[in-house]
């Protein structure tokens, strides 16, 4: 090639990255080549080593020099997907390798590009880094192609690794905002479309955000490393509450157990993020989230709910009050402790008898019903029949045996057969029960307690009035 074909074009890089490794700038060249097969949507990049070179190719619409003289892209800029802005990056690759001494060929349709160290036009006591830019080796040339000598194996091994494309990391979830990857190795790695950024030691998997926010943007340096959590954080957020699949909310629900260890990952302080795990697992399957103290006071239920098929998932006393009456991503109820008794209560199937069934003694008690409803002061209009049982479903909040029980489904007040033993425990059962029909409060609460007071003076009152 003769001298008056080639032109030198001075690269006029007014601040060089000194703490750029080899790997930094092959780092540029790879995503340069990625960006362009995002946009023009050819075969794969090639990154493949012959001889003592190793080569990067796209096959793309081929580079040319004034590639070199753009600060920014006007096509990438509106392009979501791609994260380099051509001659920012690249420049700073050509003189990192330069300062390397790495030689550095690119050849496409439109020319031959290598570097120099040139006296600046006009200064020659100025020695600047110029690219010469040649006649084309082959005009028909498809794409770009990158061949650089000098650089090792292990820094094409380095670079390829800040890509997810390259990591070996596979992606567990793809959502609106991003991707959640299957972490490898001992920490989480951050990638904005691809290109990692960050490290984050603690962080249950690794992420790459494609939905860049202003804060991001802003956060990426010429150097694409180092962005501070404060940037990316909100987006991961985004990331997970987006996320609707079991295999994420397994992992998450999993590591909620190392709350209270204090071992878990990040992710798991945010809250919001805690509730979508719940939300999602309790759709996918049979669960039933409680606390582990409600676990160690009530050994009963949890041992019911693995009997009937339900995995136990211990969750943090903050979380409890935060998924109460909730209900999951296709509109069921969260089971929770409450949900699982109310659950447990709908589900379970009386052993009723007949009193013509009972043998004297029992009958003899039985046939007493009306007096002591009288007592108490009539039947209330929803209770609709009083039934004797052989089973009773298990109360999980009480330490004594259950005895008798509203059953708001059949509005029946149903009774323990063995508070026939005598008049004193059936009778004393029966107004129990009534008042929970009368009133709906629950057990050990102020107000069943005053209901209850009231009932015992009014009673008594009836019978010293006789």
């Amino acid at each position: 090639m003769t001298a008056d074909k080639m032109k030198k074009f001075d690269l006029n890089i007014e601040k060089i990255l000194e703490n750029w490794e080899t790997h930094h700038a092959i780092r540029e060249i790879i995503a340069n080549a990625l960006d362009e097969q995002i946009m023009t949507k050819t075969k794969e990049v090639e990154i493949y080593k012959h001889g003592k070179s190793w080569f990067v190719r796209d096959f793309g619409r081929g580079i040319k020099y004034t590639h070199l003289t753009q600060n920014e892209n006007q096509e990438k800029l509106m392009n979501p997907n791609v994260i380099g802005k051509f001659g920012i990056g690249l420049k700073d690759a050509l003189a990192t390798f330069d300062r390397k001494g790495i030689i550095v060929t690119a050849n496409s349709k439109h020319s031959k590009i290598t570097i120099i160290k040139s006296a600046k036009e006009g200064f020659k006591d100025i020695i600047t880094l110029h690219a010469i830019i040649g006649e084309p080796t082959d005009s028909e040339f498809i794409g770009t192609e990158f061949e650089l000598t000098g650089v090792t194996d292990k820094d094409v091994e380095e670079a390829k690794k800040l890509f997810l494309k390259f990591s070996g990391e596979t992606v567990s979830e793809t959502t609106k905002q991003g991707q959640v990857v299957k972490r490898i190795g001992n920490c989480g790695n951050i990638y904005i479309n691809g290109v990692k950024v960050a490290e984050e030691e603690n962080f249950l998997f690794s992420y790459n955000i494609t939905a860049l926010t202003a804060s991001i943007k802003k956060a990426l340096n010429r150097e694409r490393t180092n962005v501070g959590r404060s940037a990316y954080t909100d987006s991961i957020k985004k990331i997970l509450l987006s996320c609707k699949t079991k295999e994420v909310a397994e992992i998450l629900a999993k590591d909620l157990t190392n709350i209270t260890l204090g071992t878990a990952h990040d992710e798991l302080t945010w809250i919001d993020v805690q509730e979508h795990s719940v939300k999602i697992l309790n759709q996918k399957g049979k669960y039933l989230f409680v606390t582990s103290s409600e676990a160690m006071h009530h050994p009963d239920m949890i041992d019911q709910a693995k009997n009937s098929g339900h995995e136990i998932i211990t969750i943090p006393d903050n979380l409890k009050y935060k998924i109460q009456g909730l209900k999951d991503l296709a509109g069921n109820p969260i089971v929770d402790i409450g949900q699982f008794v109310s659950i447990y209560n709908d589900s379970f199937d009386f052993t009723f008898i007949e009193p013509d069934k009972l043998n004297e003694k029992e009958k003899a008690i039985y046939k007493l019903t009306p007096k002591i409803i009288e007592l108490f002061g009539g039947q209330p209009k929803k209770v609709k029949a009083i039934k004797i049982s052989s089973t009773m479903r298990k109360d999980f909040f009480a330490d004594v045996e259950t005895l008798g029980c509203w059953d708001e489904k059949t509005n029946s007040v149903v009774l323990s057969r063995k508070t026939l033993k005598n008049v004193e425990e059936y009778s004393g059962t029966l107004i129990h029960e009534l008042i929970h029909a009368k009133t709906g409060y629950d057990d050990v609460t102020r107000a069943f307690e005053s209901s209850l007071t009231e009932s015992i003076g009014d009673l008594c009152r009836q019978i010293l009035d006789k």
